[in-house]
């Protein structure tokens, strides 16, 4: 597991996560933490896109020391450092263009991922064998009934 040994705090973390996204240009960064939901977010706009990362924190009762919950923490925090920078390097060294490296992370008009609309349906086509046209399910309004 990357970093998991890992001394650098949390906030320490975040600020390399705002300098490398700086450094790239990116725009209205902004990061929130909600322990009660063990949930943070990291969402900045880069290429005219919203990105948002959502990071699931640790579990406090499956740590069993505070140091224990902090030092999974860190890593977490550190594993999304190294998965950001390395998206970035992939454009910058022209592997893949901003949209295929942020694909899933990019946030579409009604606040949802691109992965958060279209995982469920790459589900349903391979439990059913059947494709159907990737986006929003059709609603009532929408397929003509």
């Amino acid at each position: 597991m990357f970093a998991r040994e890992t001394r650098v705090p949390v906030i320490q973390t975040q600020s390399e996560i705002q300098r490398m996204l700086d450094r790239a240009k990116a725009k209205q960064y902004s990061t929130g933490v909600d322990y009660d939901l063990r949930m943070a977010r990291v969402q900045f706009r880069l290429h005219d896109r919203v990105v948002r990362f959502t990071l699931a924190l640790p579990d406090p009762g499956k740590h069993r020391s505070t140091e224990r919950y902090a030092k999974a923490e860190r890593q977490r925090w550190r594993a999304l450092l190294l998965v950001i920078k390395a998206k970035l390097e992939s454009v910058e060294s022209q592997i893949e263009t901003f949209e295929e490296a942020f694909l899933a992370n990019i946030v579409m008009p009604n606040d949802q991922t691109v992965a958060q609309i279209v995982l469920t349906q790459v589900a349903e086509s391979y439990k059913t064998g059947k494709m159907r046209a990737l986006g929003p399910a059709p609603t009532e309004a929408g397929n003509g009934a």
